[in-house]
């Protein structure tokens, strides 16, 4: 049996409000555009979720909605607080909680992209790995029939994606 993980960092958020708190930040106009074209990737890619896991932020909650909203149908989702600025190593807990084949994660940097790095046999060659921008979305697949299994470099990266790429594409 096949795992599909899903790692997508969240859109990009406003800092014009000097007075929110981070956790409290909410997309701005890039990030509002971002996220559904995400969406639209993954499915127009079948990379379709069973399951997404989602730091409760407002930042990460709008990226969800925005980017769920392009996808064949709905998803169930789960908020968790564990994941606001979580470490790969929290991120990993959560997951070995389910039992979906298919699960996708919106979180944060630093921890969504060293866990990119940290799965990946190989890194893509795309120039924006190493730094997991907003909105940066892997697809990696492991032979393994629950998460708990899941080791480091043991995932195949089989997508990976920046909104920069489709926003490319959508303006030719």
């Amino acid at each position: 049996m096949t795992l599909r993980l899903i790692l997508t960092r969240h859109a990009k958020s406003d800092w014009d409000d000097p007075l929110a708190s981070d956790h409290a930040r909410a997309l701005n106009a890039r990030g509002r555009r971002s996220a559904p074209l995400i969406g639209q990737w993954l499915a127009g890619n079948g990379h379709l979720p069973s399951l997404a896991l989602v730091s409760d932020s407002r930042r990460t909650r709008e990226t969800w909605d925005l980017l769920a909203r392009e996808l064949p149908g709905p998803v169930p989702v789960r908020f968790l607080s564990a994941l606001y600025c979580a470490s790969p190593q929290v991120i990993l807990r959560a997951l070995s909680a389910t039992e979906e084949s298919a699960v996708m994660v919106i979180a944060h940097n630093p921890g969504i992209g060293a866990l990119a790095a940290e799965l990946a046999v190989r890194a893509p060659a795309h120039p924006a790995f190493a730094r997991f921008p907003t909105c940066a979305t892997v697809v990696l697949e492991f032979d393994a029939t629950e998460w708990g299994q899941v080791r480091p470099h043991a995932a195949q990266v089989i997508d990976f994606v920046v909104p920069r790429d489709l926003e490319a594409v959508t303006s030719a």
